[in-house]
């Protein structure tokens, strides 16, 4: 998809979105991890759910997407909110963040595997990566219909060896599917 079409495709999307999206499973479980006031980078923010949730517990938030569409949306919400949330309509692929610039980076349901090393460097050193989404081993046709778009069995583990593992779970199709977190990964992974 070439890139004007991608952008025409996320600024409808989330023009037609009713709500701001969903904080991440990874997020609200694992927010207690993050040191107060630190510096957070919202990676991929689309309509900005995951930024208002880190602004409204005292992080410090930069959020950035591709979409201007989704950006104006979070702005009008944090503005709403009383909160202070740093954003840029940003192409994070041709223009990922510097290395050594933020304390957290959160990653939603988005996957571009070029990126891990350049979201890795850009961990300050005890700065910690919160990264969430589907996986192709799933029990509802939920996410992405592409591969492309999908981990592999572990992958996340891989993508960041060179992290030190705080927090994995992908449940895959073990046990009972009908109960438990199913259809996608979470890591959170610390630079040492």
């Amino acid at each position: 998809m070439k890139d004007d079409e991608l952008l025409t495709k996320w600024n409808s999307r989330h023009a037609e979105a009713e709500s701001l999206g969903r904080v991440a499973t990874v997020l609200e479980q694992n927010m207690h991890l993050a040191t107060p006031g630190c510096r957070a980078l919202d990676l991929a923010c689309g309509r900005g759910a995951n930024a208002l949730f880190m602004a409204a517990s005292g992080l410090q938030v930069t959020a950035w997407d591709l979409s201007p569409v989704a950006i104006g949306r979070l702005e009008r919400a944090a503005g709403d909110q009383g909160l202070v949330i740093s954003t840029a309509v940003r192409d994070v692929i041709a223009l990922p963040p510097e290395p050594r610039s933020f304390d957290l980076i959160l990653v939603s349901f988005f996957l571009e595997r070029s990126l891990a090393p350049a979201i890795a460097a850009a961990l300050k050193p005890g700065g910690l990566l919160f990264y969430q989404t589907y996986s192709r081993v799933a029990v509802s046709d939920e996410g992405p219909t592409s591969e492309q778009f999908r981990l592999d069995d572990n992958e996340l583990l891989g993508l960041f060896s060179g992290l030190k593992v705080r927090v994995y779970r992908e449940e895959r199709l073990l046990g009972d599917t009908r109960r438990g977190w199913r259809n996608m990964a979470m890591l959170v992974a610390q630079r040492v």
